[in-house]
């Protein structure tokens, strides 16, 4: 079960039966389709609209001066050059019907171009957060204490001011009473925020008798169906807007013995390098040897 998608969306593993459709949404569902859906969607309704209105004035009959009998191209385009406001003054409406239509159509028209123009724009201004995450979280031995490793990064070439993570434990339980239960177990962080999110963050968990991953295996956190649900925020420098970035960890992707692989070198000059092509790389580890938390 995965409740956050790799993307950070919510996950499509859960099948939600028993609710009403409600149309009373529609903004925020246009809000978080994405750009191809929207522009299709926009790009139908336009389509439909000019056919639509090009098949009132053919009911209409000889509506449009100067086009063609029973000609749908004629009045496909007349719609079009209505609809939009084009006005190019061959065509126009002849008849009362054709003006009746023609009012309607452009009001059909503005209003339309309205509400398209401001979905538009509150989509593209919408703030959004290019942060990374490991594909994995690894658990080893850290300071004679079991610890919780995994890795971030601001994907951006700017700064996030007052970045704070949040991690939450998921599992099934079954209760004393035999009841069956999804319970959510916070996480105490070693480090949960910083001033400045500027290149990477490792987050690390210490696992000590509270933590609700003490004792557990792989096989264990399979079997209740673990996942670590990652929520980070943060200040954006650039737009001065707040922003959001969610992630998850299966049981499948809690790799035990392993380590990060360490992604900053430096160079004889003292250069200090960030290699983002091995940002999502993991060691295995024979023995359980002290290691020093990665950069």
């Amino acid at each position: 079960m995965r409740l956050i998608g790799r993307n950070g969306s919510s996950s499509l593993a859960i099948e939600r039966i028993g609710l009403e459709r409600s149309w009373g949404d529609v903004y925020h569902f246009l809000l978080t389709i994405s750009w191809t859906g929207l522009l299709l969607l926009v790009i139908g309704l336009y389509l439909f609209a000019n056919v639509f209105f090009a098949g009132l004035y053919l009911l209409g009959g000889d509506a449009i001066l100067n086009a063609r009998h029973g000609s749908f191209e004629d009045a496909f385009f007349f719609s079009v050059q209505t609809l939009a406001t084009i006005g190019y003054g061959v065509m126009s409406p002849k008849t009362t019907y054709g003006h009746i239509i023609a009012s309607i159509e452009g009001l059909v028209g503005w209003s339309g171009f309205a509400l398209a123009t401001g979905l538009m724009f509150a989509k593209f201004s919408k703030p959004t957060a290019r942060v990374l995450f490991s594909d994995v979280a690894v658990i080893n031995q850290s300071q004679g204490r079991p610890t919780l490793f995994f890795r971030t990064a601001n994907r951006r070439r700017n700064q996030i001011f007052e970045a704070q993570v949040r991690l939450t434990l998921a599992r099934d339980e079954t209760l004393p009473n035999g009841e069956f239960m999804r319970r959510f177990y916070d996480m105490k962080l070693v480090r949960g925020q910083t001033s400045i999110f500027a290149l990477t963050w490792t987050i690390m968990h210490v696992i000590d008798e509270e933590s609700p991953l003490f004792g557990q295996t792989s096989e264990s956190l399979a079997e209740s169906q673990t996942e670590l649900i990652v929520t980070l925020t943060g200040l954006d420098d650039t737009v001065s807007q707040n922003i959001h970035a969610r992630h998850s960890f299966i049981a499948s992707e809690i790799l035990f013995e392993h380590r990060l692989t360490d992604i900053i070198t430096r160079t004889p000059e003292g250069r200090r390098i960030l290699d983002y092509s091995r940002f999502h790389d993991v060691e295995a580890l024979v023995a359980q040897p002290e290691t020093a938390p990665p950069r």
